[in-house]
């Protein structure tokens, strides 16, 4: 049966998109490189004072549980009142909540610097949740149809030149001005992305599905009523059931790389930090040719999309494994270095292609009306997979001496799911054809 499309007849010039698009891509690359830098700064500084281990992950720790928590409020709210009304909320809150962190961050000491810093982690993780998704569910009212594809690839292309760029200018600020600095510049980086956001048009359709907004009594009840009918839509639409799976598993075997790469390298190979930042590296400038390559190329729609997502998955199985096989052989630092940011250069291309790709699909065939709903549930699900796999795979590597052979195993897992996911995925995108 084929899915009925949204509606996109809102009248957008190409210049207005491109206008749009350039405004986004600038809030993103502000936004992500003060953000990162500030991660990096809170970090440092929590080891100075804490010894802990936990400083540079309690941010991965907060975001999972407020995004699980705050889920059905946060989809409903993006789906009830104006996009730029909602914006306009969260970063006012977010702004603030920096303003006051700042005032009250040096009125701790030690361990007791936790207090505020987690108070203050789960405003942004709420901020950033609302905003992201919001954004996303917002793509109709900022570009036309046309545009979609070049919107989430340059965003993307920012967000990825921040990660190549962050690290650097994180550890010279960092002994430069200290954390008051990271905290003062990151208060004017949110001021500086509410300023570009409160420029940007949103055009709302014609026939205003925040209308009854206002009139609509918020109760417990309405709320999961509401909430439902987003997950009655999802499961009607037999791509999105055979994609959740796909994904889950997907970031859950992927934790693996994450954490691995640091603990294997330092700690088994013995190679020291230099070869950690060269394959860190390889894996944003990855990111960024992706997303300028989907930038360069003209929009397809929905041609050929069961090739555009499989292509991708089945390089992302091939690159860890062949990562796993890496680790496994004899090389030098430099040798892992290179041949390591080579292979980590690839599997992030085919990644971004990957989440492009599908966030395009969704945008062109998910109801404006449903859309935050549908993307806060899909991120939400990706994310609270994240923690059960950093701790399973921190396990599995401290207890052998091979880290190489368990990027192998997960390679073939992969490779295998992938695999037999080949028939129901193109069975799925042929049903929902419009």
């Amino acid at each position: 049966m084929a899915i009925k499309q949204p509606d996109l007849t809102i009248n957008i010039s190409n210049h207005q998109s491109s206008l749009q698009i350039f405004k986004a891509a600038a809030s993103n690359f502000i936004s992500s490189l003060s953000g990162k830098m500030f991660t990096f700064g809170l970090g440092l500084m929590l080891l100075d004072e804490t010894h802990s281990a936990i400083s540079f992950g309690i941010n991965m720790i907060i975001s999972p549980i407020v995004g699980l928590l705050c889920l059905v409020p946060i989809g409903n709210l993006i789906d009830t009142y104006p996009h730029k009304t909602v914006l306009t909320g969260s970063l006012t809150a977010r702004t603030l909540a920096l303003i006051l962190f700042a005032a009250s961050i040096n009125l701790f000491t030690a361990t007791a610097k936790l207090i505020p810093i987690v108070l203050f982690l789960i405003i942004d993780a709420i901020s950033t949740n609302i905003n992201d998704t919001c954004y996303s569910a917002a793509t109709h009212e900022l570009v036309n149809a046309h545009n979609i594809q070049r919107l989430s690839s340059l965003t993307q292309s920012a967000i990825s030149l921040s990660s190549i760029l962050s690290p650097a200018l994180g550890v010279g600020l960092y002994s430069l001005v200290g954390f008051s600095g990271f905290v003062i510049l990151e208060i004017v980086a949110t001021l500086a992305s509410f300023g570009i956001m409160l420029t940007m048009k949103f055009h709302y359709h014609a026939t205003n599905q925040f209308a009854n907004s206002q009139h609509a009594p918020v109760t417990l009840h309405s709320q999961f009523a509401k909430f439902h009918s987003g997950l009655n839509y999802m499961r009607s639409r037999t791509m999105i059931k055979i994609t959740i799976p796909l994904s889950v598993i997907l970031n859950f075997l992927y934790t693996a790389v994450t954490i691995g790469i640091p603990y294997i390298l330092k700690d088994q190979l013995h190679t020291g930090n230099g070869p950690i930042g060269v394959l860190e590296t390889g894996s944003a400038i990855g990111m960024l040719l992706g997303s300028l390559l989907l930038t360069l190329l003209p929009p397809t729609g929905q041609k050929r999309l069961f090739l555009k997502l499989i292509i991708p998955v089945l390089i992302l199985d091939s690159q860890i494994l062949l990562l796993g096989v890496l680790f496994m052989t004899s090389q030098s630092p430099t040798g892992y270095a290179l041949l390591g940011s080579f292979i980590m250069g690839i599997l992030a291309f085919a990644l971004v292609i990957l989440n492009i790709t599908f966030q395009v699909y969704l945008q062109q065939t998910v109801p404006t009306k449903l859309l935050g709903r549908v993307v806060a549930t899909l991120t939400t699900v990706n994310s609270s997979i994240m923690p059960i796999g950093t701790l399973m795979f921190t396990l599995i590597f401290q207890s052998t001496t091979h880290g190489g052979l368990v990027l192998i195993i997960n390679g073939i897992l992969l490779l295998g799911y992938t695999l037999l996911l080949l028939r129901p995925l193109n069975q799925a995108i042929h049903s929902e054809q419009p």
